[in-house]
């Protein structure tokens, strides 16, 4: 039940979902930027995840949208094509082909810093404009598991609790290995090297009952047209990286 009013995104209630589409306005504000047809990567993503964003923006017809996954996607809406490939090596699309490289809690499972980097980097590389969203490690409720401080916990106490407690989006998890290498898949990052990948970038603090819950690195020319709204909501507060 908490699971459900917290983190459910398929719970359009819910507060992750209420948040996501508060953050979502930076893209927005991206897209009218974009005179004509606007190209969109979206590494990580699902076509659900637009659809519970508002069916306004999916369906117009100028936005082409290419979701990129390790795994095959399926899609129903005309304008969107499912790609297999991995976030860290682009190396099939150009440079800046796409007008926004857009991903959401992804860069957090592409393994290490060095590995995060190289996202970052194909990400500047192949869009003229960009969005990347990824936790907070210093929010209490750790996001995947919903367990408070879950990322702090040694290694052998996190494999104890996922293989006895069904926690978050996961089934009690019974195998050590198996929920070894599941938790050892997220790497959760702080503001200062998540700000250091994104060295261009203007970095959003989303908050949430005063506390950094998530941060959003885009391209700074976006900024102008959401900070007023962001400012008088008192909920996210947008920095320069560098």
């Amino acid at each position: 039940m908490i699971h459900n009013r917290i983190a459910d995104h398929r719970n359009q209630q819910s507060l992750a979902t209420k948040l996501r589409r508060r953050r979502f306005q930076v893209l927005r504000a991206m897209v009218e930027e974009v005179r004509g047809t606007v190209s969109i990567l979206d590494i990580g993503g699902r076509q659900q995840y637009w659809e519970s964003m508002g069916l306004d923006m999916v369906t117009q017809n100028r936005l082409h949208v290419c979701l990129l996954n390790p795994e095959e996607q399926q899609v129903t809406l005309p304008n969107f094509i499912a790609l297999t490939g991995d976030g860290r090596y682009l190396t099939q699309f150009a440079d800046r082909q796409f007008d926004i490289v857009f991903s959401n809690s992804t860069i957090e499972h592409v393994g290490s810093i060095e590995d995060q980097r190289s996202m970052a980097d194909e990400v500047r590389r192949v869009g003229k404009r960009y969005y990347v969203q990824t936790p907070n490690r210093y929010f209490p409720i750790e996001p995947h598991f919903v367990f408070p401080f879950f990322q702090f916990l040694p290694m052998s106490m996190r494999v104890w609790l996922v293989g006895h407690l069904s926690l978050g989006w996961a089934p009690k998890i019974e195998d050590p290995a198996v929920a070894t290498s599941i938790i050892g898949s997220i790497r959760l990052m702080t503001r200062k090297e998540f700000a250091a990948l994104f060295p261009d970038a203007v970095i959003l603090d989303e908050k949430f009952c005063g506390m950094v819950k998530s941060f959003v690195a885009y391209t700074p020319e976006t900024i102008g047209a959401v900070s007023a709204e962001f400012a008088a909501s008192g909920t996210e507060q947008a920095h320069r990286a560098s």
